[in-house]
């Protein structure tokens, strides 16, 4: 990766937010959800976003999804199509592990995002949002009204990953349309809204960890879940009504592990090799991000993440193809977020 000075690059914004935040986040950070809809259709033919954004409206509306709300007020105010389409598309690969911190201070996770959409690592933001059951962190863009990964301080930090694709038959194109036409039937939470409740309404790592592996889901899933007590982490892998949970030390890319849940295809680029780069690294993972090393890193890795909830202690990055697209973000506790020099 070719040298970089850290103070050339952007910061990752700290906006503050109270519940039902998605427009409140919009309104703040406009200028960043619009660039990030001009590079989404730039990826995607208009008519597919406006047929997508189509379907995706009429599903949430079929199953009376408890965002909807938030959805609907988002897309009035963008005004174009695009935000139902975007809310519930999720083609990305990732690499996590939770395990114990370094200095014996409780656990941690570590996240790494990859998606083939650029434009994500560059208008990343921090939302700090006062939500029901507490403080917390929600690492995320402007218009998107789910949660990918987060951390609660005192009570959890949580991310999850696009599970492999079901096979049914030796063309993956038809898989996939099959694969749409089961979520279509599906009545379970989409997995970005389940953890966002879990961030809203779950006091502690039990509670989460509960929420998590219970609920129906609309897809399969792979979470992770870190608490602050001892051996207070795990893995909990999720077809729609069934889960399977592997305790910490644990690391997880884009494949199953769990016997019985099938093969499938597994999403993102050398799925078992970055499981298996993260599983020797995460013990010595340090929050100079040196241990970011190909294939957990690679030209759609858009966010790494370590996240303590012990200490509420979040340092957090955002790439590009290039390399890293923002400063370094530090936040710790309930102190004011510190960025590097």
């Amino acid at each position: 990766m070719p040298a970089y000075d850290e103070r050339d690059l952007p910061e990752i914004p700290v906006v503050d937010l109270g519940a039902g935040y998605a427009l409140a986040l919009l309104e703040a950070e406009r200028r960043r959800a619009e660039a990030l809809l001009d590079l989404a259709k730039a990826g995607y033919p208009a008519l597919a976003v406006r047929l997508g954004d189509r379907l995706s409206r009429r599903w949430l509306e079929k199953h009376a999804n408890p965002y909807l709300d938030e959805v609907h007020a988002v897309a009035r105010s963008l005004g174009v199509p695009g935000a139902y389409f975007l809310n519930v598309n999720h083609e990305w690969g990732c690499t996590s592990a939770v395990g114990p911190a370094p200095d014996g201070g409780g656990n941690r996770l570590i996240r790494v995002l990859d998606w083939r959409f650029d434009g994500l690592g560059a208008n990343l933001v921090a939302a700090r949002i006062a939500g029901p059951a507490g403080p917390w962190i929600n690492l995320t863009w402007p218009g998107f009204v789910g949660c990918v990964q987060g951390l609660a301080p005192g009570r959890f930090a949580a991310a999850f990953h696009q599970a492999p694709m079901r096979r049914r038959t030796p063309v993956m194109p038809l898989d996939w349309a099959l694969n749409r036409g089961r979520v279509w039937r599906a009545a379970g939470l989409p997995p970005a809204h389940l953890l966002r409740r879990a961030f809203e309404t779950c006091a502690d790592y039990r509670s989460a960890k509960a929420l998590l592996v219970e609920t129906p889901l609309a897809v399969p899933t792979i979470f992770l879940l870190s608490g602050p007590g001892p051996g207070q982490g795990c893995v909990i892998e999720r077809l729609e009504r069934q889960a399977f949970v592997r305790a910490q030390p644990a690391a997880a890319a884009n494949h199953w592990t769990a016997p019985g849940f099938g093969g499938g295809a597994p999403r993102g680029q050398e799925s078992h090799a970055r499981q298996e780069l993260m599983t020797a690294r995460q013990a010595d993972a340090g929050a100079d991000f040196a241990w970011l090393q190909a294939p957990v890193l690679n030209p759609t890795t858009r966010l790494v993440m370590i996240a303590e909830p012990a200490s509420g202690r979040l340092v957090a990055r955002g790439y590009e193809a290039g390399g890293p697209a923002t400063r370094t973000l530090a936040v710790s506790g309930s102190k004011a977020p510190q960025r590097s020099a």
